[in-house]
């Protein structure tokens, strides 16, 4: 294909220069055999309907993170059902006619993560950190824990899903979380921040929180920890939760998997190559660890 016709995709944010995902992306088109184009663009949600009006047909994909994953939704025709469920989208397509379609792969992305991390079937006690984009996409993942193949999330559990402790800074958060959790299966408590040290005993902790909110949260970690933490944040590694985690004599998995995951499911969505995740997995795994080394 000539280069002024070249298919392009990009990840948006901001800020987005520490993002990982133009070396994930570009990976995966090398492994497939595509002379696509994936950048990295910083935009934030004021910028995003004017971006997303100048893109061109040679557009075939957008990934989204942070402070775009609501903010994109009311700009696009269709939401898929992930998306319409957790109230956020990490992924932008087009219709044949040009119509943009709202997608979330963090869902199956954690679900994907928090089973290589030996979480595959739901926990008694789950807890979640945040209540922002992140932490719905994590409501939507617990409730899909233990389900093989995965439900779709808009289809109540199979079986009862555990009640997961959401602690939220903005009380104000409650409503949009508790609809989430209705809409996905989920049963949600949530908590007030000032009381997140109670919650670091259970068998799954999962942290939305932004690296710059690790220290203090790090500060309260339980003497003895038992549980898995799941830290999303990926840069720097161990954060000082997870490093304190860690000290207590816990587990912990951080973002990167969810990173991988998650953009070998983007991937089989702008190339419409289904199925191809399983085969890009081990290949961006190794990418990544090699950046990360480096």
């Amino acid at each position: 294909m000539a280069e002024d016709g070249q298919r392009r995709a990009a990840v948006l944010g901001s800020p987005i220069a520490h993002s990982l995902s133009p070396l994930l992306h570009r990976a995966a088109y090398a492994e497939l055999g595509l002379d696509w184009r994936y950048d990295a663009i910083d935009v934030d949600a004021a910028g995003l309907p004017g971006f997303l009006a100048g893109l061109d047909e040679r557009w075939v994909g957008l990934s989204l993170t942070m402070p775009l994953k609501r903010a994109v939704l009311p700009l696009c025709a269709q939401l898929g059902s992930m998306a319409a469920a957790v109230g956020a989208a990490n992924t932008v397509l087009w219709s044949a006619d040009r119509a943009r379609i709202a997608e979330n792969t963090d869902v199956p992305g954690l679900v994907a993560a928090l089973g290589s991390a030996g979480m595959s079937a739901a926990p008694h006690r789950v807890v979640v950190l945040g209540g922002g984009a992140t932490a719905a996409s994590a409501l939507a993942a617990v409730a899909q824990l233990g389900s093989v193949p995965a439900r779709p999330v808009i289809e109540p559990p199979d079986t009862p899903a555990p009640q997961v402790e959401v602690y939220v800074r903005d009380p104000r958060r409650a409503p949009e979380l508790q609809a989430v959790a209705a809409r996905v299966g989920a049963a949600v408590a949530i908590r007030p921040w000032s009381d997140v040290g109670g919650g670091l005993g259970a068998d799954l902790v999962i942290s939305t929180v932004p690296v710059a909110g690790s220290a203090a949260i790090a500060s309260v970690v339980p003497a003895r920890v038992i549980g898995l933490l799941f830290d999303v944040v990926y840069h720097p590694w161990p954060t000082p939760l997870a490093a304190a985690w860690i000290a207590a004599g816990g587990v912990a998995a951080g973002g990167l998997g969810l990173l991988i995951q998650q953009a070998a499911f983007q991937v089989e969505l702008m190339t419409g190559q289904a199925g191809v995740a399983a085969q890009l997995v081990p290949v961006l795994a190794a990418v990544a660890e090699r950046a990360r080394a480096g």
